[in-house]
């Protein structure tokens, strides 16, 4: 249980209004450059720690803000609507890999590791994905990991992992004893400058440009043995114990691009005219922007339900069950959402939308990889489908 526990849903509210404040008058004017130049205001993050807006999860006497789940989605929504690139990179540092390594790791790694990750000294990244490895991304991972006395040799790559190219700690996953399958990998912390670990190409996005995605290339890589995450042959369930709050912790870079996608809509409404009259006088672009507004609170409200059982339960909980399928659904709900509405909005602004350099069509761009990302719309649907017929 989280600190978030004796403060009311007002309260939090209070602190993420000042939060969008701050992201709209320091990070939403970096978007453009960002899109154009797959820039990396790397500054700007760093300064997020300083504010408090990195380790919301994490307890205060290591650095963090010690808040709930619901509070962390709430802040990351507020975030995306600012900045969505931004936010990308946020959830990749403070869930995927801060928040993870705090729940899993030793007492030394957390003292080593955690502070300089809340502080912005230190960016994190997860590297999980490989070339061959998307949905079946433990079973397919040909990535290995092999003890040789004091430390392991890594072997292998991955793709598309954010944060890659300015990561300065990185959650890796690699088989340890590839003859049990996925129950043979383990999970490292990966240091920038280790030998044998490079970052072979940055990456050229549709959406989410400046928030900058990277392969990766392990040549026997020295990890030290005590940067191995729990016990060998246990990142299956280090990542399991993490899989669905990171689903919901996605699903507000759904919803924060399409809330901002209909306040640009109903603006647009208002004040494009056509037929002698401004466009929102036509019931069927009235029509649209009541079922962007559906689809958005309802995604929402979804949301809030799942963050709130994961800070009522122990996360050992995770990975099956109840939250497993609300997870999955929440961010089918989230994703579907962030494309209806941003479809929707393009549609709204006509032939502008279809502009490059144009705040809806950057958003529009950006919707789309959340219906793939942290397990794919079809996984999504496949795990609610067998949470059903269990009962």
């Amino acid at each position: 249980m989280h600190n978030e526990a004796q403060m009311t849903l007002e309260e939090i509210q209070s602190l993420v209004d000042h939060a969008r404040r701050y992201f709209q008058d320091r990070l939403y004017p970096l978007q453009q450059r960002m899109d154009d130049e797959e820039w990396w205001p790397d500054e700007e993050f760093r300064a997020l720690g300083e504010m408090g807006f990195l380790g919301l999860t994490v307890p205060q006497e290591y650095g963090g803000q010690g808040l709930g789940y619901l509070a962390a989605g709430m802040f990351g929504e507020a975030m995306a609507m600012a900045n969505p690139a931004l936010a990308f990179s946020w959830t990749s540092h403070d869930n995927l890999c801060l928040d993870a390594l705090f729940r899993n790791g030793t007492e030394e790694q957390r003292q080593r590791f955690v502070p300089k990750l809340c502080s912005g000294e230190y960016i994190g990244g997860l590297g999980m994905t490989e070339p061959g490895a998307g949905s079946d991304a433990l079973g397919s991972m040909r990535t290995t990991a092999r003890r040789n006395g004091d430390h392991y040799l890594l072997n292998g790559g991955k793709l598309y992992i954010t944060n890659g190219p300015v990561a300065d700690v990185l959650i890796v996953y690699a088989k340890t004893a590839p003859e049990l399958g996925s129950r043979g990998i383990s999970a490292f912390i990966v240091e920038k400058g280790m030998p044998g670990f490079q970052v072979a190409q940055k990456l050229d996005k549709m959406g989410f440009r400046g928030s900058p995605t990277a392969e990766l290339v392990f040549e026997d890589c020295v990890v030290p043995a005590e940067n191995l995450i729990s016990e060998e042959n246990r990142g299956n369930a280090v990542m399991m114990s993490g899989l669905d709050v990171e689903r919901l912790m996605s699903a507000p870079l759904c919803i924060g691009p399409a809330q901002r996608a209909l306040d640009l809509a109903l603006d647009h409404a208002k004040t494009r005219e056509q037929f002698g009259q401004t466009i929102g006088q036509f019931q069927l672009i009235q029509a649209k922007l009541a079922d962007m507004f559906v689809a958005i609170d309802s995604a929402r409200t979804y949301l809030h339900r799942g963050l709130a059982m994961c800070d009522d339960m122990e996360l050992t909980e995770a990975g099956r069950g109840e939250i497993h399928k609300i997870s999955a659904a929440a961010l089918i709900a989230a994703s579907r959402a962030g494309s209806f509405v941003t479809d929707a909005a393009v549609q709204i602004f006509g032939g502008s939308g279809y502009m490059r350099d144009t705040e809806v069509n950057r958003l529009y761009r950006t919707s789309k990889v959340l219906e793939i990302a942290a397990g794919t719309q079809e996984i999504r649907q496949v795990i609610i489908a067998k949470e059903l017929l269990k009962g």
